[in-house]
């Protein structure tokens, strides 16, 4: 399986009201649709595959909201592609599979969500990595 194409079809961001208590944030990923697409491009023993997709951050009380659509096309081999689309007409998916879809979305709309919290002064909805200085005297003495 091949990522080979990867684009945001909708995105937004609203700040509802102002702060008045810490937020609790969720948040979700849903798969809309999963289509073969038709293409003279690549050779019979592949198949590209579309991948729609909605995540959505929600900051709890009614305090923002961020929503991203957007799509992933991938290049499965022909048996492979075929299977999937069989699986998805009954919305099963394999858990590998949704993991490693589920991974790209959150990898990709992370950092635009980062962005834009940014922007809108909100809280970043996922711990950043932080460092911590040690005084002379907490070091280890070699």
């Amino acid at each position: 399986m091949k990522l080979i194409g990867f684009n945001f079809t909708k995105i937004n961001a609203e700040k509802l009201n102002n702060l008045t208590q810490a937020p609790k944030v969720s948040n979700s990923i849903d798969i809309s649709e999963i289509k073969e697409v038709k293409s003279k491009l690549f050779d019979s023993k592949e198949n590209p595959i579309e991948i729609s997709f909605v995540y959505e951050i929600k900051y709890e009380p009614a305090f923002a909201t961020l929503s991203f659509s957007g799509n992933l096309i991938f290049l499965l081999e022909s048996k492979e592609s075929k299977d999937l689309i069989k699986k998805w007409k009954n919305k099963e998916l394999s858990n590998d599979f949704k993991s490693s879809i589920f991974n790209i979305i959150l990898k990709k709309t992370n950092i635009k969500a980062a962005q834009l919290e940014d922007e809108l002064n909100l809280p970043i909805h996922f711990q950043m990595p932080s460092i911590k200085i040690q005084e002379d005297s907490e070091r280890k003495k070699d």
